[in-house]
């Protein structure tokens, strides 16, 4: 055998890197000049961001009772379970918003203050603030009712949305809902302004999902989406599946499925998965549904995060459970150790892994 019949040709070494940590990616620049190009080469980078659509994580904040400081753990149903910190944003943040492996955190003490970052890449930017000052107009607690991130991997445009119920001082809030977007081309806010009477529980804010060029929130009563449409900056309701309005006061949740926007119903007995098979039309499909009694203790504290056609995790109070859909097994990812000062459902967002830096 040649020694030249040893090396793999160029596009198979891609196929074997596309399915890397982006750490270990940064971490073996220094290989060849090949390696050292894969950051920045369009190629790979959309290469890797196809591959990475597949594999959805959980991102979660714990913290441990006897510690001051928490950590970010990620729940990989591939790779298993890492933590990172995100202090190298020399500043203490709690992660509002997640969209295709970028986070929107905000300053824990400087309020009005947003960045957005790459955690995989230890990459990140702050946000100019808005001329408006938003957070000290927001109700009911000075910061932005809702937070989005919008991420476009084929473009590299990035889009954060502050949305709230306009105060005046000293009165009671309205119905106006103010709106900023900031566009990562133009290094910009702009502002419009609607009228609103939807609320939203704390995980309808977490769950926020990027499709179709929109940002979608659940409402809290579970009977509808809230639509932002970024092209035009104009609101539309999508209503859900009839037998899910009409539920039992069953718990729904939104999330992504395969491009597809999603709600998975959760009852005592039972996970439903609805899946928005036409956009356009808002025609929903019952995909699957799956009994909840192997883990039936767990029922009232458990909530879905992320999902493929393979597997849903799902985070509890105190774990973190794959359940494959083909073989039909649940199995615990993480747990917490000692104890929290919140569950772990509280803080848990979709992730994914990306190459993308400011």
């Amino acid at each position: 055998m040649h020694t030249k019949d040893l090396f793999f040709p160029d596009d198979v070494v891609l196929q074997i890197l596309s399915r890397l940590p982006v750490r270990s990616i940064f971490r073996f620049k220094s290989v060849c000049k090949l390696w050292y190009r894969l950051s920045s080469d369009k190629y790979f980078i959309q290469l890797y961001n196809e591959v990475s659509i597949k594999n959805p994580m959980v991102l979660l904040e714990a913290t441990e009772l006897l510690d001051v400081k928490s950590i970010i753990v990620c729940v990989d149903n591939v790779r298993g379970v890492s933590d990172f910190s995100l202090d190298f944003m020399k500043d203490r943040v709690k992660i509002r918003a997640s969209c295709n492996g970028l986070l929107c955190c905000s300053s824990i003490p400087n309020k009005g203050y947003y960045y957005v970052c790459n955690p995989m890449t230890r990459d990140y930017k702050l946000l100019p603030k808005s001329r408006e000052r938003p957070v000290t107009r927001f109700y009911p607690d000075g910061e932005a009712t809702l937070v989005g991130l919008a991420y476009n991997w084929c473009t590299q445009k990035f889009n954060v949305v502050l949305a709230g119920y306009h105060r005046s001082f000293g009165n009671r809030a309205e119905n106006k809902f103010i709106c900023l977007i900031y566009d990562s081309d133009s290094k910009k806010w702009r502002k419009s302004i609607s009228l609103q009477d939807d609320y939203f529980t704390h995980m309808n804010k977490n769950q926020v999902v990027f499709l179709n060029g929109s940002l979608h929130w659940l409402t809290a009563n579970g009977s509808c989406i809230l639509v932002l449409n970024l092209d035009c900056d104009t609101w539309r309701k999508i209503q859900l599946p009839f037998k899910v309005i009409y539920g039992s006061g069953n718990r729904t949740h939104l999330l992504e499925f395969e491009g597809f926007l999603s709600v998975i119903e959760i009852s005592e007995a039972w996970m439903s998965i609805w899946v928005l098979t036409e956009y356009a039309r808002e025609v929903w499909f019952l995909l699957d549904r799956v009994s909840l009694r192997c883990i039936r203790g767990l029922v009232a504290g458990i909530f879905p995060i992320s999902q493929t056609a393979e597997f849903v995790l799902l985070a509890a109070n105190k774990q973190v459970l794959v359940y494959n859909r083909k073989s039909g097994v649940w199995k615990e990812m993480y747990s917490v150790k000692n104890g929290s000062t919140l569950p772990l459902w509280f803080s848990a967002h979709a992730f994914r892994s990306t190459i993308f830096t400011f």
